[in-house]
């Protein structure tokens, strides 16, 4: 299990501050959504998890390691990342796209066909679909397979930006409920980014409230609703309440 550990991180788009002596930790097995208006970080903070970014101030450790270019590649294959639309190469095969990384690595046909297997049994996703390319996939199988690939070399963190996003209601609710009982199963530390108050509550250990690149409210999302500690945790909550499991409302 990996802890994460964002440190006095100052992080700068145009030069307009998006993040400003930024402090958030993540506890190793946890299932941590950050939510908030957008432009207020959440993505920005995936991004530097994964070494996608570097920011100008601070550090980021992973189990205490510092990031670094010296190990961001090692680190990112400890990682999965999976974003909206899943951002598979459309001329490759979904089978192309999942093991893309473990051919890179070297891994023999026999690991990978192994691995694929597991993976398509834990995902639910029919083998003979996988020959396809993602323009002959629907978005929940394209989600299922950008899932795949993002678990393909059994990383500990799975960082996940809007994956439910672009999905219809019907498609959208079957593969929150599938990937949750994923996240149980594998027992990995997960970081989501949303904007859906109710989809925090479906997958949250603990909600991580932000805006404008600040942390208004963290903990349980039941406190957020019926403890919130300023007008705005009270507004998010309320522009969102009539869609809340009827226990959280």
């Amino acid at each position: 299990m990996q802890k994460i550990e964002l440190q006095q991180i100052d992080f700068s788009y145009n030069q307009q501050p998006v993040l400003t002596d930024f402090n958030l930790s993540f506890s190793s097995g946890k299932n941590t959504v950050l939510i908030g208006p957008s432009g207020c970080g959440k993505s920005t903070i995936l991004k530097l998890i994964n070494g996608l970014i570097d920011a100008q101030k601070g550090t980021v450790c992973i189990d205490e390691q510092q990031l670094s270019a010296a190990n961001v590649i090692s680190m990112r294959r400890k990682m999965g990342y999976l974003i909206q639309q899943g951002g598979l190469f459309p001329n490759m095969t979904a089978m192309g796209n999942i093991t893309l990384m473990a051919r890179r690595l070297k891994w023999t046909s026999a690991k990978i066909n192994e691995r694929l297997h597991e993976l398509a049994e834990l995902t639910r996703i029919d083998t003979d679909l996988l020959e396809r390319y993602p323009g002959h996939l629907s978005g929940g199988q394209q989600q299922r397979v950008s899932l795949m690939r993002s678990l393909m070399l059994d990383p500990d963190i799975l960082l996940l930006d809007e994956p439910f996003a672009a999905l219809d209601p019907l498609i959208k609710n079957e593969l929150q409920h599938s990937m949750r009982a994923i996240f149980k199963k594998l027992n990995k530390s997960v970081i989501l980014v949303t904007h859906d108050l109710n989809e925090a509550a479906f997958f949250a250990d603990r909600v991580v409230l932000l805006r404008q690149g600040e942390i208004v409210q963290s903990g349980p999302v039941i406190d957020l609703v019926n403890k919130p500690q300023n007008d705005f945790v009270k507004r998010f909550v309320s522009a969102q309440r009539s869609h809340l499991p009827g226990a959280l409302k």
